[in-house]
C-alpha cells in the first residue's frame, strides 16, 4: 500500500457465533445438530448452559460490505468494528438446540430431540458478547434477523440441500428476503 498513489481506508471487523445454512464444520453446534438430525439420533449437548450471542451469517456479511462501501466514500470511517446481534439474541446452547429441534420438527415433519451430556468439561466462559456500540452509532446499523428467523432459514436451507434443490437459488432467495427486511 505504500507505493499507492491514493490513500486507502482499512478497517478490521469481527463477528462472533455466526450460524447459517451450508456450515458443515465439525464441533460447531448447528452443524452438529444437523448431522444428528440427518442420522436420526439425539443431539448431544456438552454444555447447555453457556450463553452466546448468535447471528445469521448474512448479518456480518452485509455489515462488512456496508463498512467497505462507506469507508471508500469517507476514509475517516476506517476503524475496528464488531458485528453482533441484539441483546435479545443471547441464548444458552440448550435454548438454541431446543429452538433447532422445534424448527426441524416443524419443517421436516420428523422428530428430533437433544440430551444433556454436561460433565463439567473443560473450562469455558459462560457468557461471551461483542460490544457493537461503535458499529451501531457510526452507521446506524442494526441486525435484521432474530435467532428465530435465522433458525427458520437454516432449517429451510438444509432441507432444500437434502432434497437436491438448487442451493444457488435457495441462497439467492434468502439473501433477497434478508435485504427486503
Amino acid at each position: 500500500f505504500k507505493d499507492s498513489d491514493r490513500e486507502l481506508a482499512v478497517s478490521t471487523c469481527r463477528a462472533g457465533n455466526v450460524i447459517g445454512g451450508g456450515d458443515f464444520a465439525v464441533d460447531r453446534i448447528i452443524p452438529d445438530c444437523i448431522r444428528a438430525a440427518e442420522q436420526k439420533r439425539d443431539i448431544v449437548v456438552r454444555n447447555p448452559f453457556s450463553t452466546r450471542p448468535y447471528q445469521h451469517v448474512l448479518e456480518p456479511v452485509v455489515a462488512y460490505l456496508m463498512i467497505a462501501k462507506e469507508q471508500y466514500l469517507n476514509k475517516k470511517l476506517a476503524g475496528c468494528y464488531n458485528v453482533g446481534p441484539n441483546e435479545t439474541d443471547c441464548w444458552t446452547t440448550g435454548e438454541l438446540v431446543s429452538l433447532f429441534c422445534s424448527e426441524w420438527n416443524r419443517q421436516s415433519k420428523e422428530e428430533i430431540r437433544w440430551v444433556n451430556q454436561f460433565d463439567g468439561g473443560p473450562h469455558e466462559a459462560s457468557f461471551l458478547k461483542l460490544d457493537c456500540t461503535k458499529l451501531k452509532a457510526t452507521f446506524d446499523w442494526k441486525p435484521r434477523w432474530s435467532v428465530e428467523d435465522a433458525m427458520q432459514k437454516i432449517v429451510q436451507w438444509t432441507l432444500a440441500y437434502r432434497e437436491g434443490n438448487s442451493m444457488q437459488e435457495t441462497t439467492r432467495e434468502q439473501i433477497a428476503e434478508y435485504l427486503e427486511g
